[in-house]
């Protein structure tokens, strides 16, 4: 039978540093810079706040916890990727839809692209591409978009 150690769980939920989320528009509006590898305490605690926020949110930049740094934390199906430096090398299949964000009130509109390829960094800093369509690819956008200090 297998046993949950209760221990273990709070071990781990003290060694989670979720943030606030920021909604100050002029934080917001920054650009962010490159992450480098002293920047991984930052792409953990935006994993981790992502994680907090699971109920209401697929991804997170982070700006959204002030730090304006080119990381973002999204869901990928049930897991959590976190991608530094991320970039968009490719996109086809342009459509209009409305978004909401933890950082404003309401949703509004804004064109996304159905299908993207992403060129990143994971936490080790290690380079990766991967192609996303569906949520996972609207989120990306959203998310880099925050890199760039654009809000929809």
């Amino acid at each position: 039978m297998l046993k949950f150690d209760n221990k273990v769980a709070t071990e781990r939920k003290k060694k989670m540093a979720a943030r606030k989320i920021i909604r100050d528009q002029m934080i917001l509006m920054r650009k962010s810079t490159d992450a480098k590898p002293d920047d991984k305490k930052i792409a953990e605690d935006l994993r981790d706040t992502l994680l907090a926020n699971k109920d209401k949110a697929i991804g997170l930049a982070a700006n959204m916890i002030g730090k304006s740094k080119k990381i973002i934390a999204v869901f990928i199906g049930p897991f959590p990727v976190v991608m530094l430096n991320p970039k968009i090398v490719k996109s086809e299949g342009k459509y209009l839809t409305e978004e909401g964000c933890l950082s404003l009130d309401g949703v509004r509109k804004t064109a996304r692209y159905e299908k993207i390829w992403v060129e990143y960094e994971d936490l080790s800093f290690t380079k990766r591409s991967a192609e996303y369509d569906g949520i996972a690819a609207e989120a990306i956008q959203h998310e880099i978009d925050h890199t760039k200090g654009k809000i929809i």
